[in-house]
């Protein structure tokens, strides 16, 4: 049986009809960049996610992008994150001069550990970014504390996050500004690159909108200098037509999710996979199922002999990457990010899987193991 990691073909051809008459719509209108149906997405997400203000821009790394910048995060600035997270979030703040300062993640929940925050902010610290990996929020209660008595902002990199809840709170209306992706292997992708900047501000709002376009208002007019960071027509088409299927998909994920832990524990695995954990009071995405295995790579070569898709997210921590030797850590600096590098792998989980198909995929792992 082929188990891919993700069938983006499957999702399409739900949707075939709807995306090309969108596409075919704005290619008869030749109007590009910006525009009527970037603003109606933007809206539409604003509704959904229940924030003020949603501005579309060019990608999930311009999103973070953005949000530093309004933030005012400047060379020799300190922004604290985390170190086991896609590169661009450290390579944002690092692009603007600025200094990532990390901080362990929990071990179940792969995202920041709120216990060891306050000792990474210094006199520079300008901001602090948790990250909502794999489709679950952070734990915002004590972040936020600490952010409010250090008087910082949280800008949260919800990337990965469409549609989480924190506390009936949706991940990106949390902190002071949110920061999406529209990969296309997102739950909600496009057909290309694609970003969003939420938040409940308007001057935070308004300022997002003028450096996404070379910081102007009004064309030839520059108050601010910014870069090109516009959503494109097309894109936004696309994920209007998405959008409205996204919480089905959601609720498909989530029910694969409970379907690989009755499997797993049928499968008797507890002394081999650590199956991911969701915290109390959380609504919890999977845009990633990620398992902490014993004898990580051997099983996953063993999964793709076996026509099973996985991958490996992520296999050297930010602290450990030779682009950012310069900071000072080493192995051992952050122990929980360096184990989950060594452990965590990521299992098939979109929506449109088979009950055979999950089946299969907890079968070939359980058969892994016996083998040893």
């Amino acid at each position: 049986m082929n188990v891919p990691l993700l069938d983006l073909k499957a999702q399409y051809r739900q949707v075939r009809m709807e995306v090309m008459a969108a596409i075919e719509a704005v290619c008869e209108e030749q109007a590009f960049i910006l525009g009527a149906r970037v603003a109606d997405l933007e809206k539409e997400m604003q509704q959904y996610l229940g924030a003020a203000h949603a501005v579309g821009v060019a990608s999930g790394t311009d999103a973070i992008l953005l949000a530093l910048m309004v933030c005012n995060v400047m060379p020799g600035d300190e922004v604290v994150t985390v170190p086991y997270t896609f590169f661009s979030t450290a390579g944002s703040i690092s692009r603007l001069g600025a200094k990532p300062v990390f901080v362990d993640i929990e071990p179940d929940s792969f995202n920041m550990d709120p216990a060891l925050l306050e000792r990474a902010i210094t006199p520079r610290t300008k901001a602090i970014m948790p990250v909502h990996l794999f489709g679950q929020c952070a734990d915002m209660e004590p972040i936020l504390q600490i952010a409010a008595k250090r008087n910082l902002p949280v800008i949260e990199d919800a990337a990965q996050a469409i549609g989480s809840e924190w506390r009936g709170c949706k991940a990106g209306t949390i902190g002071r500004l949110g920061c999406f992706s529209f990969f296309p292997s997102k739950n909600l992708g496009g057909f290309g690159d694609g970003g969003m900047v939420t938040t409940n501000e308007v001057v935070l709002a308004d300022c997002v909108r003028m450096l996404r376009v070379h910081g102007s208002r009004e064309k030839y007019f520059h108050e601010l200098v910014g870069f090109n960071s516009r959503l494109d027509a097309l894109q936004a088409a696309v994920l209007r037509v998405k959008l409205k299927y996204l919480a089905q998909w959601t609720e498909g994920r989530r029910r694969n999710a409970t379907r690989y832990e009755r499997l797993f524990e049928d499968a008797k695995l507890q002394d081999r996979v650590t199956l991911p954990k969701t915290d109390a009071g959380n609504y919890h995405v999977f845009n990633q199922f990620t398992i902490r295995a014993q004898k990580r790579d051997g099983l996953r070569a063993y999964l793709k002999d076996k026509g099973v898709g996985t991958e490996v997210y992520y296999p050297v921590p930010l602290h450990l990457q030779s682009c950012y030797r310069e900071l000072g850590y080493h192995q051992g600096s952050f122990p929980v990010s360096e184990r989950a590098a060594e452990e965590a792998l990521s299992l098939p989980i979109y929506a449109e899987l088979s009950n055979n198909q999950l089946a299969y995929v907890v079968d070939t792992v359980a058969a892994f193991y016996s083998r040893l």
